[in-house]
């Protein structure tokens, strides 16, 4: 029997009480309060069924765990055989997965499953269009927080399905000082001496430049762990990483599209964080075909 903890990838963190309390919230959210009664009204309770879920489209897999652990929720008689795992490339036409079992177990958690396991996917095939193009330079792509509400962990979790890696998850983990963070504080040293004061010693601190001149700024402090440069052109780029000389980690940010990624790679810079890759990636095409 498929367990969704055998379908992770190896080299990423998705907590089963994350994949749990996704799925129950989203099962909670179709079925109601009186469950499937499409198939309750047409199919028997001893009908069985076998069903593939077949990618319609080449691209990343992502999600499994989270279909695997819909479908048996439903009905622990479910026999479930991945012949991939999250991660995994996969090509246009190919079975991921297997169902047999009770029918209206299989049909009731359909949907849900084909929706974690597209939007995931889709997230994971885009993240690694974005690193293919860096491909031969030492730049990580990263996220960002701009996912969708309640779905954080699963969105990032598919970001390094596709290759990519995880910025902040959230605004307790790590300081990000933004321009309206320096323009209330009174400026970059102030803003800068103040975070450093009230962290412990394993938080970093990362701050948001727009311009050279506050990147100088900030590196005559020697307070900043990270800068996030924000917007700045190819031009900009390169040249704040000759001024930076390794001194403190480079972040580019803004405007970071799969037309502009690998040129922002061949500056030198150490990441590049765009929010496209989980607000903007378009859905897997994924299907789930019953074999009569």
């Amino acid at each position: 029997m498929t367990t969704p903890a055998s379908l992770l990838h190896p080299d990423a963190f998705l907590s089963p009480l994350a994949i749990d309390e996704a799925v129950q919230r989203a099962l909670e959210e179709d079925l109601g309060r009186a469950g499937d009664i499409t198939s309750m009204a047409t199919i028997p309770e001893t009908a069985p069924a076998r069903a593939v879920l077949v990618a319609r489209q080449a691209g990343v897999i992502a999600g499994l765990p989270l279909g695997v652990a819909t479908f048996q929720k439903l009905s622990p008689h479910l026999h479930i055989e991945a012949h991939y795992r999250d991660g995994a490339t996969v090509a246009a036409g190919v079975q991921v997965l297997t169902i047999s079992g009770p029918a209206r177990a299989v049909l009731g958690g359909e949907r849900t499953a084909l929706n974690f396991i597209g939007r995931l996917s889709g997230v994971a095939t885009l993240t690694s269009d974005y690193v293919r193009h860096t491909a031969g330079t030492g730049m990580r792509i990263c996220c960002t927080r701009k996912t969708t509400p309640g779905l954080r962990a699963l969105e990032k979790y598919a970001v390094r399905c596709g290759g990519g890696f995880n910025h902040r998850f959230g605004l307790d983990d790590a300081i990000l000082i933004k321009d309206n963070h320096i323009a209330v504080a009174g400026g970059i040293r102030p803003v800068l001496e103040r975070a450093r004061a009230h962290i412990g010693h394993l938080v970093k601190v990362e701050i948001e430049v727009d311009t050279l001149k506050q990147l100088r700024e900030v590196l005559d402090s020697g307070l900043a762990d990270v800068v996030l440069l924000d917007n700045m052109d190819i031009a900009e780029l390169t040249e704040a990483v000759k001024l930076t000389r390794g001194r403190v980690v480079l972040e580019a940010s803004g405007g970071v599209t799969q037309d502009s990624i690998a040129g922002i790679a061949a500056t030198g810079v150490d990441y590049a964080s765009a929010g496209a890759l989980t607000h903007s990636a378009p859905n897997f095409d994924v299907a789930l075909d019953i074999d009569a």
